[in-house]
This record gives C-alpha cells, structure tokens and sequence, in this order.
C-alpha cells in the first residue's frame, strides 16, 4: 500500500506556522522533505516549552525515528545548516536521519555579499526587502547554468572547475558594477572543500528516497517555505521570494510527480502579516497593528524585523486555495484574537471604486486596494487549553465557519498557543 502525501504551504506572505503545523503532523508520517527557499526561512517550532527556529533543516528534525530531507528545490547555506546541527547537539537532542538532495544548489559566500550590494543599491520604492542571505543571487546563478551544486562540494575537480568560473563572472560585477574588493579564489574554495567533508555523509539521491519511502507505505510531508504571496510567479512581483513556495514547487523541487499529491493543506494566520517591502491591502499602521504585533509575537524568526499586521484577508487566502489546489486549513495563532471585541475580516477589495472579489495579477492594483471588511464578535476568552472544537467559544466556532464558508474549504487544524499540544485537529 502507497504512502500518504501531503503538501504543507503558506496561503499568505509567510511565517504563518508551517513550521509548528508540520512538527505537529510529522507524529503521523516517515518523512518531511523541505522543497524550496533557503536559509531566508525561519520556522518556528515550540517542543516542551522550548523553542526552535530552523531555517533549513525541516520541521519534523526532532523526530529521531523520522527521515528528514533538503530537496533539490532548495538552495543551501552550509554555514548555517551546520550552526543548526550544533546547537541541537549541543542540547543533547535526538534528530532524525538527514539527507540532503546531491542536486541543492550551495549559497556561496558571494551570493550573500551581491544580494546586499544589490539591494543597498536600489532607490527607495524600489527595495525588495531581501534578507541578504545570498538567496536570488544562488537562484540566479542555477538558473543560468552556472551554479555550484551540492554534489560539486565533494569533487575537488569539478568544485575548481566551477569556482574558476564563478569567481571571474563575480569579481567583474564586484569591481566594475559596485567598486567593491575582488574575491579571493583560494580562501572560497578552501571554505568549500571543507563544507564538503561534512556534508559528504549526508548527500544523496532525494528522488529515491522519496520514492522507496512512498512504496514501502510511508507517510510524506512536503514543506514549503515563505507562502503563496511570495511565489516568483504567482505572488505580488517584484516584491516576491525567488523560488516557488506553490504546490507545484513540491513537485519540482522534489521530484514527486503531482498524480502521488494526496492533499495540499493551507497554512493561514488567523490575522494576516508580512516582512518586507510591498502591497499588503489589510495592514495596520495604527494600536490595532501594535495589538497584533506584540500579542502574537511577530517578529521575523530570521531578520528579527517587526511584522506589519491586519486582519485577515479572505481574497488572498481564496486566491491561494484556488492557486494551489488547497483541500484543508490550517488556522494558526487563533489565540491571539482572543482580546478583541469585534474582529474585521477582509471579503472583497475597492480598486478604483470597483468591488473586486478576486486578487488581482497587477501589483499597482494590489497596491490601490482597500479593504472591504465584514465585522464578527469578538470571544474576549482564554482559548489556549481547548483541544476540541467543541471547546471552544461559540464566537470563536463562527468565525472558522466563516471562514470555512467563505473559501468553501474545511479548517482541518486550529493552533491556540504556540506548542505542539496547543492544537485542534479537525478530523486531519
């Protein structure tokens, strides 16, 4: 019998609780394989109270008896994959086994230095927000045919070979584009081949894993990172990540063919948030923005940025059900609306006068959104010990079955805290 797979993505701009959403359903399954991003990633997992954020190991890494893999989608930082692996060791944790996909692409050290040259160059308006962790640049350079891949680390010959060419394109861009210093060859190689005696025992082939792990019955979950929002694609270019956190980025990124997708499960905040620059037609610059920011504690789990904040946006969340084929919810930090009377949920936009219902392709349009809001009770009660939907306000039962209603899809998963116990499950 086939093993069960399930896509877990954001249906936002991101840090909607993947990571909490993943280590909460990885109990049930063999494998979690990470299909996209890089370390510009920070999911946050709470275990006994203790808190985690991991930018590129997957969520279910705590699990000892589990299989964790980094897939070919996914561009990686070894300095701070190995940071991550440290500091587990060093609490003395248990991880699950660790392979990582022979085809991810390696963040060089000058990928970070162009990202924040390129971004310090851009005019204000023009700022994308990058977290300067070299993410674009590695992306563009894959996309170019000139990337350094995983596999290329642990071949000395094939590592010169590519670096040679690398650090000539990168020193002509860095001395005559940005009158910054050249790169020193030895001292990234060097780097490099060391980055390979680690990472050697790790590498494999992703695909297979998968695979065997699908035939010999076991569950997979694939995880996204950043949220529908930020697709380079499908989000609101340019202000976007450069990757593709959709359901088909799983396929891509992986290896799984999109006939072996069982479910595709949505990622939402209860309100909505977002990191840097760009349209956000429900943010709140005034105290109902601070109420959200510092009740729900968003902060940027990789840049330590303030999250802007809003209400939630049910345009968005359909545009990405629709987008990414969703069939389940999961709602997080519904906790966090415990504290108001009344609560706003966004159902359609004023573009121009226009009442608009479907998220436009245009980011200028984006950007002349208002929102139209419908206005629920408030529930002003402590959620964070109901483990049954039964047990929860009425108030609070109303406004996921609004939601339910209004993107036609059932909420599957309900986070009232930030643990692993603080959890509904809704018949997942």
């Amino acid at each position: 019998m086939r093993g069960r797979t399930d896509v877990i993505l954001g249906a936002q701009w991101g840090d909607e609780g993947k990571g909490r959403v993943i280590d909460v359903l990885a109990a049930k399954s063999g494998v979690v394989v990470r299909y996209q991003g890089g370390a510009n990633a920070g999911h946050t997992v709470v275990v006994e109270n203790e808190k985690y954020v991991f930018h590129l190991l997957p969520s279910g890494i705590l699990y000892p008896e589990k299989t964790c893999v980094i897939g070919n989608g996914v561009v990686l930082d070894p300095e701070t994959l190995f940071n991550e692996l440290d500091e587990l060791g060093k609490k003395g944790k248990k991880l699950a086994k660790l392979i990582i996909s022979n085809g991810a692409h390696i963040v060089m050290p000058y990928h970070k230095l162009i990202d924040k040259l390129a971004e310090a160059s851009r005019s204000e308006g023009q700022k994308i927000g990058t977290t300067g962790r070299g993410i674009g640049p590695c992306y563009s350079d894959k996309f170019e045919r000139v990337g350094i891949r995983a596999e290329d680390l642990v071949n000395p010959d094939t590592l010169r070979e590519k670096l040679t060419l690398n650090v000539k394109l990168k020193n002509e861009l860095l001395t005559k584009i940005y009158n910054s210093e050249p790169l020193n060859f030895d001292e990234i190689y060097d780097k490099a081949i060391e980055w390979g005696k680690r990472i050697k025992s790790m590498l494999g082939n992703s695909f297979a894993e998968i695979d065997d792990a699908l035939q010999s019955g076991r569950n997979i979950l694939f995880e996204g990172a950043q949220g529908t929002l930020l697709d380079v694609d499908h989000g609101t270019y340019p202000f976007v990540t450069s990757s593709s956190p959709c359901s088909g980025g799983a396929c891509t990124g992986s290896g799984i063919s999109p006939n072996r997708i069982d479910r595709v499960i949505g990622v939402t905040k209860a309100y909505c948030t977002r990191v840097g620059e760009g349209p956000f037609p429900t943010e709140d610059n005034g105290p109902l923005g601070d109420m959200l920011r510092n009740k729900g504690g968003e902060f940027g789990a990789t840049t330590g940025r303030p999250r802007r904040c809003g209400w939630n946006d049910l345009v968005a969340v359909n545009y990405a059900v629709k987008i990414n084929g969703i069939n389940g919810i999961a709602l997080t930090k519904l906790d966090v609306l415990s504290c108001f009377d009344k609560i706003d949920i966004c159902t359609a936009y004023d573009i121009d006068g226009r009442t608009e219902h479907l998220f436009p392709s245009s980011c200028a349009d984006l950007a002349k959104a208002r929102p139209v809001f419908e206005t629920l009770p408030g529930w002003k009660q402590d959620i964070s010990k109901c483990r049954n939907f039964e047990d929860l306000p009425k108030e609070a039962q109303d406004y996921v079955h609004f939601i339910e209603e209004r993107t036609q899809t059932p909420v599957v998963l309900i986070g009232v805290g930030p643990g692993r116990e603080d959890t509904i499950l809704c018949g997942i």
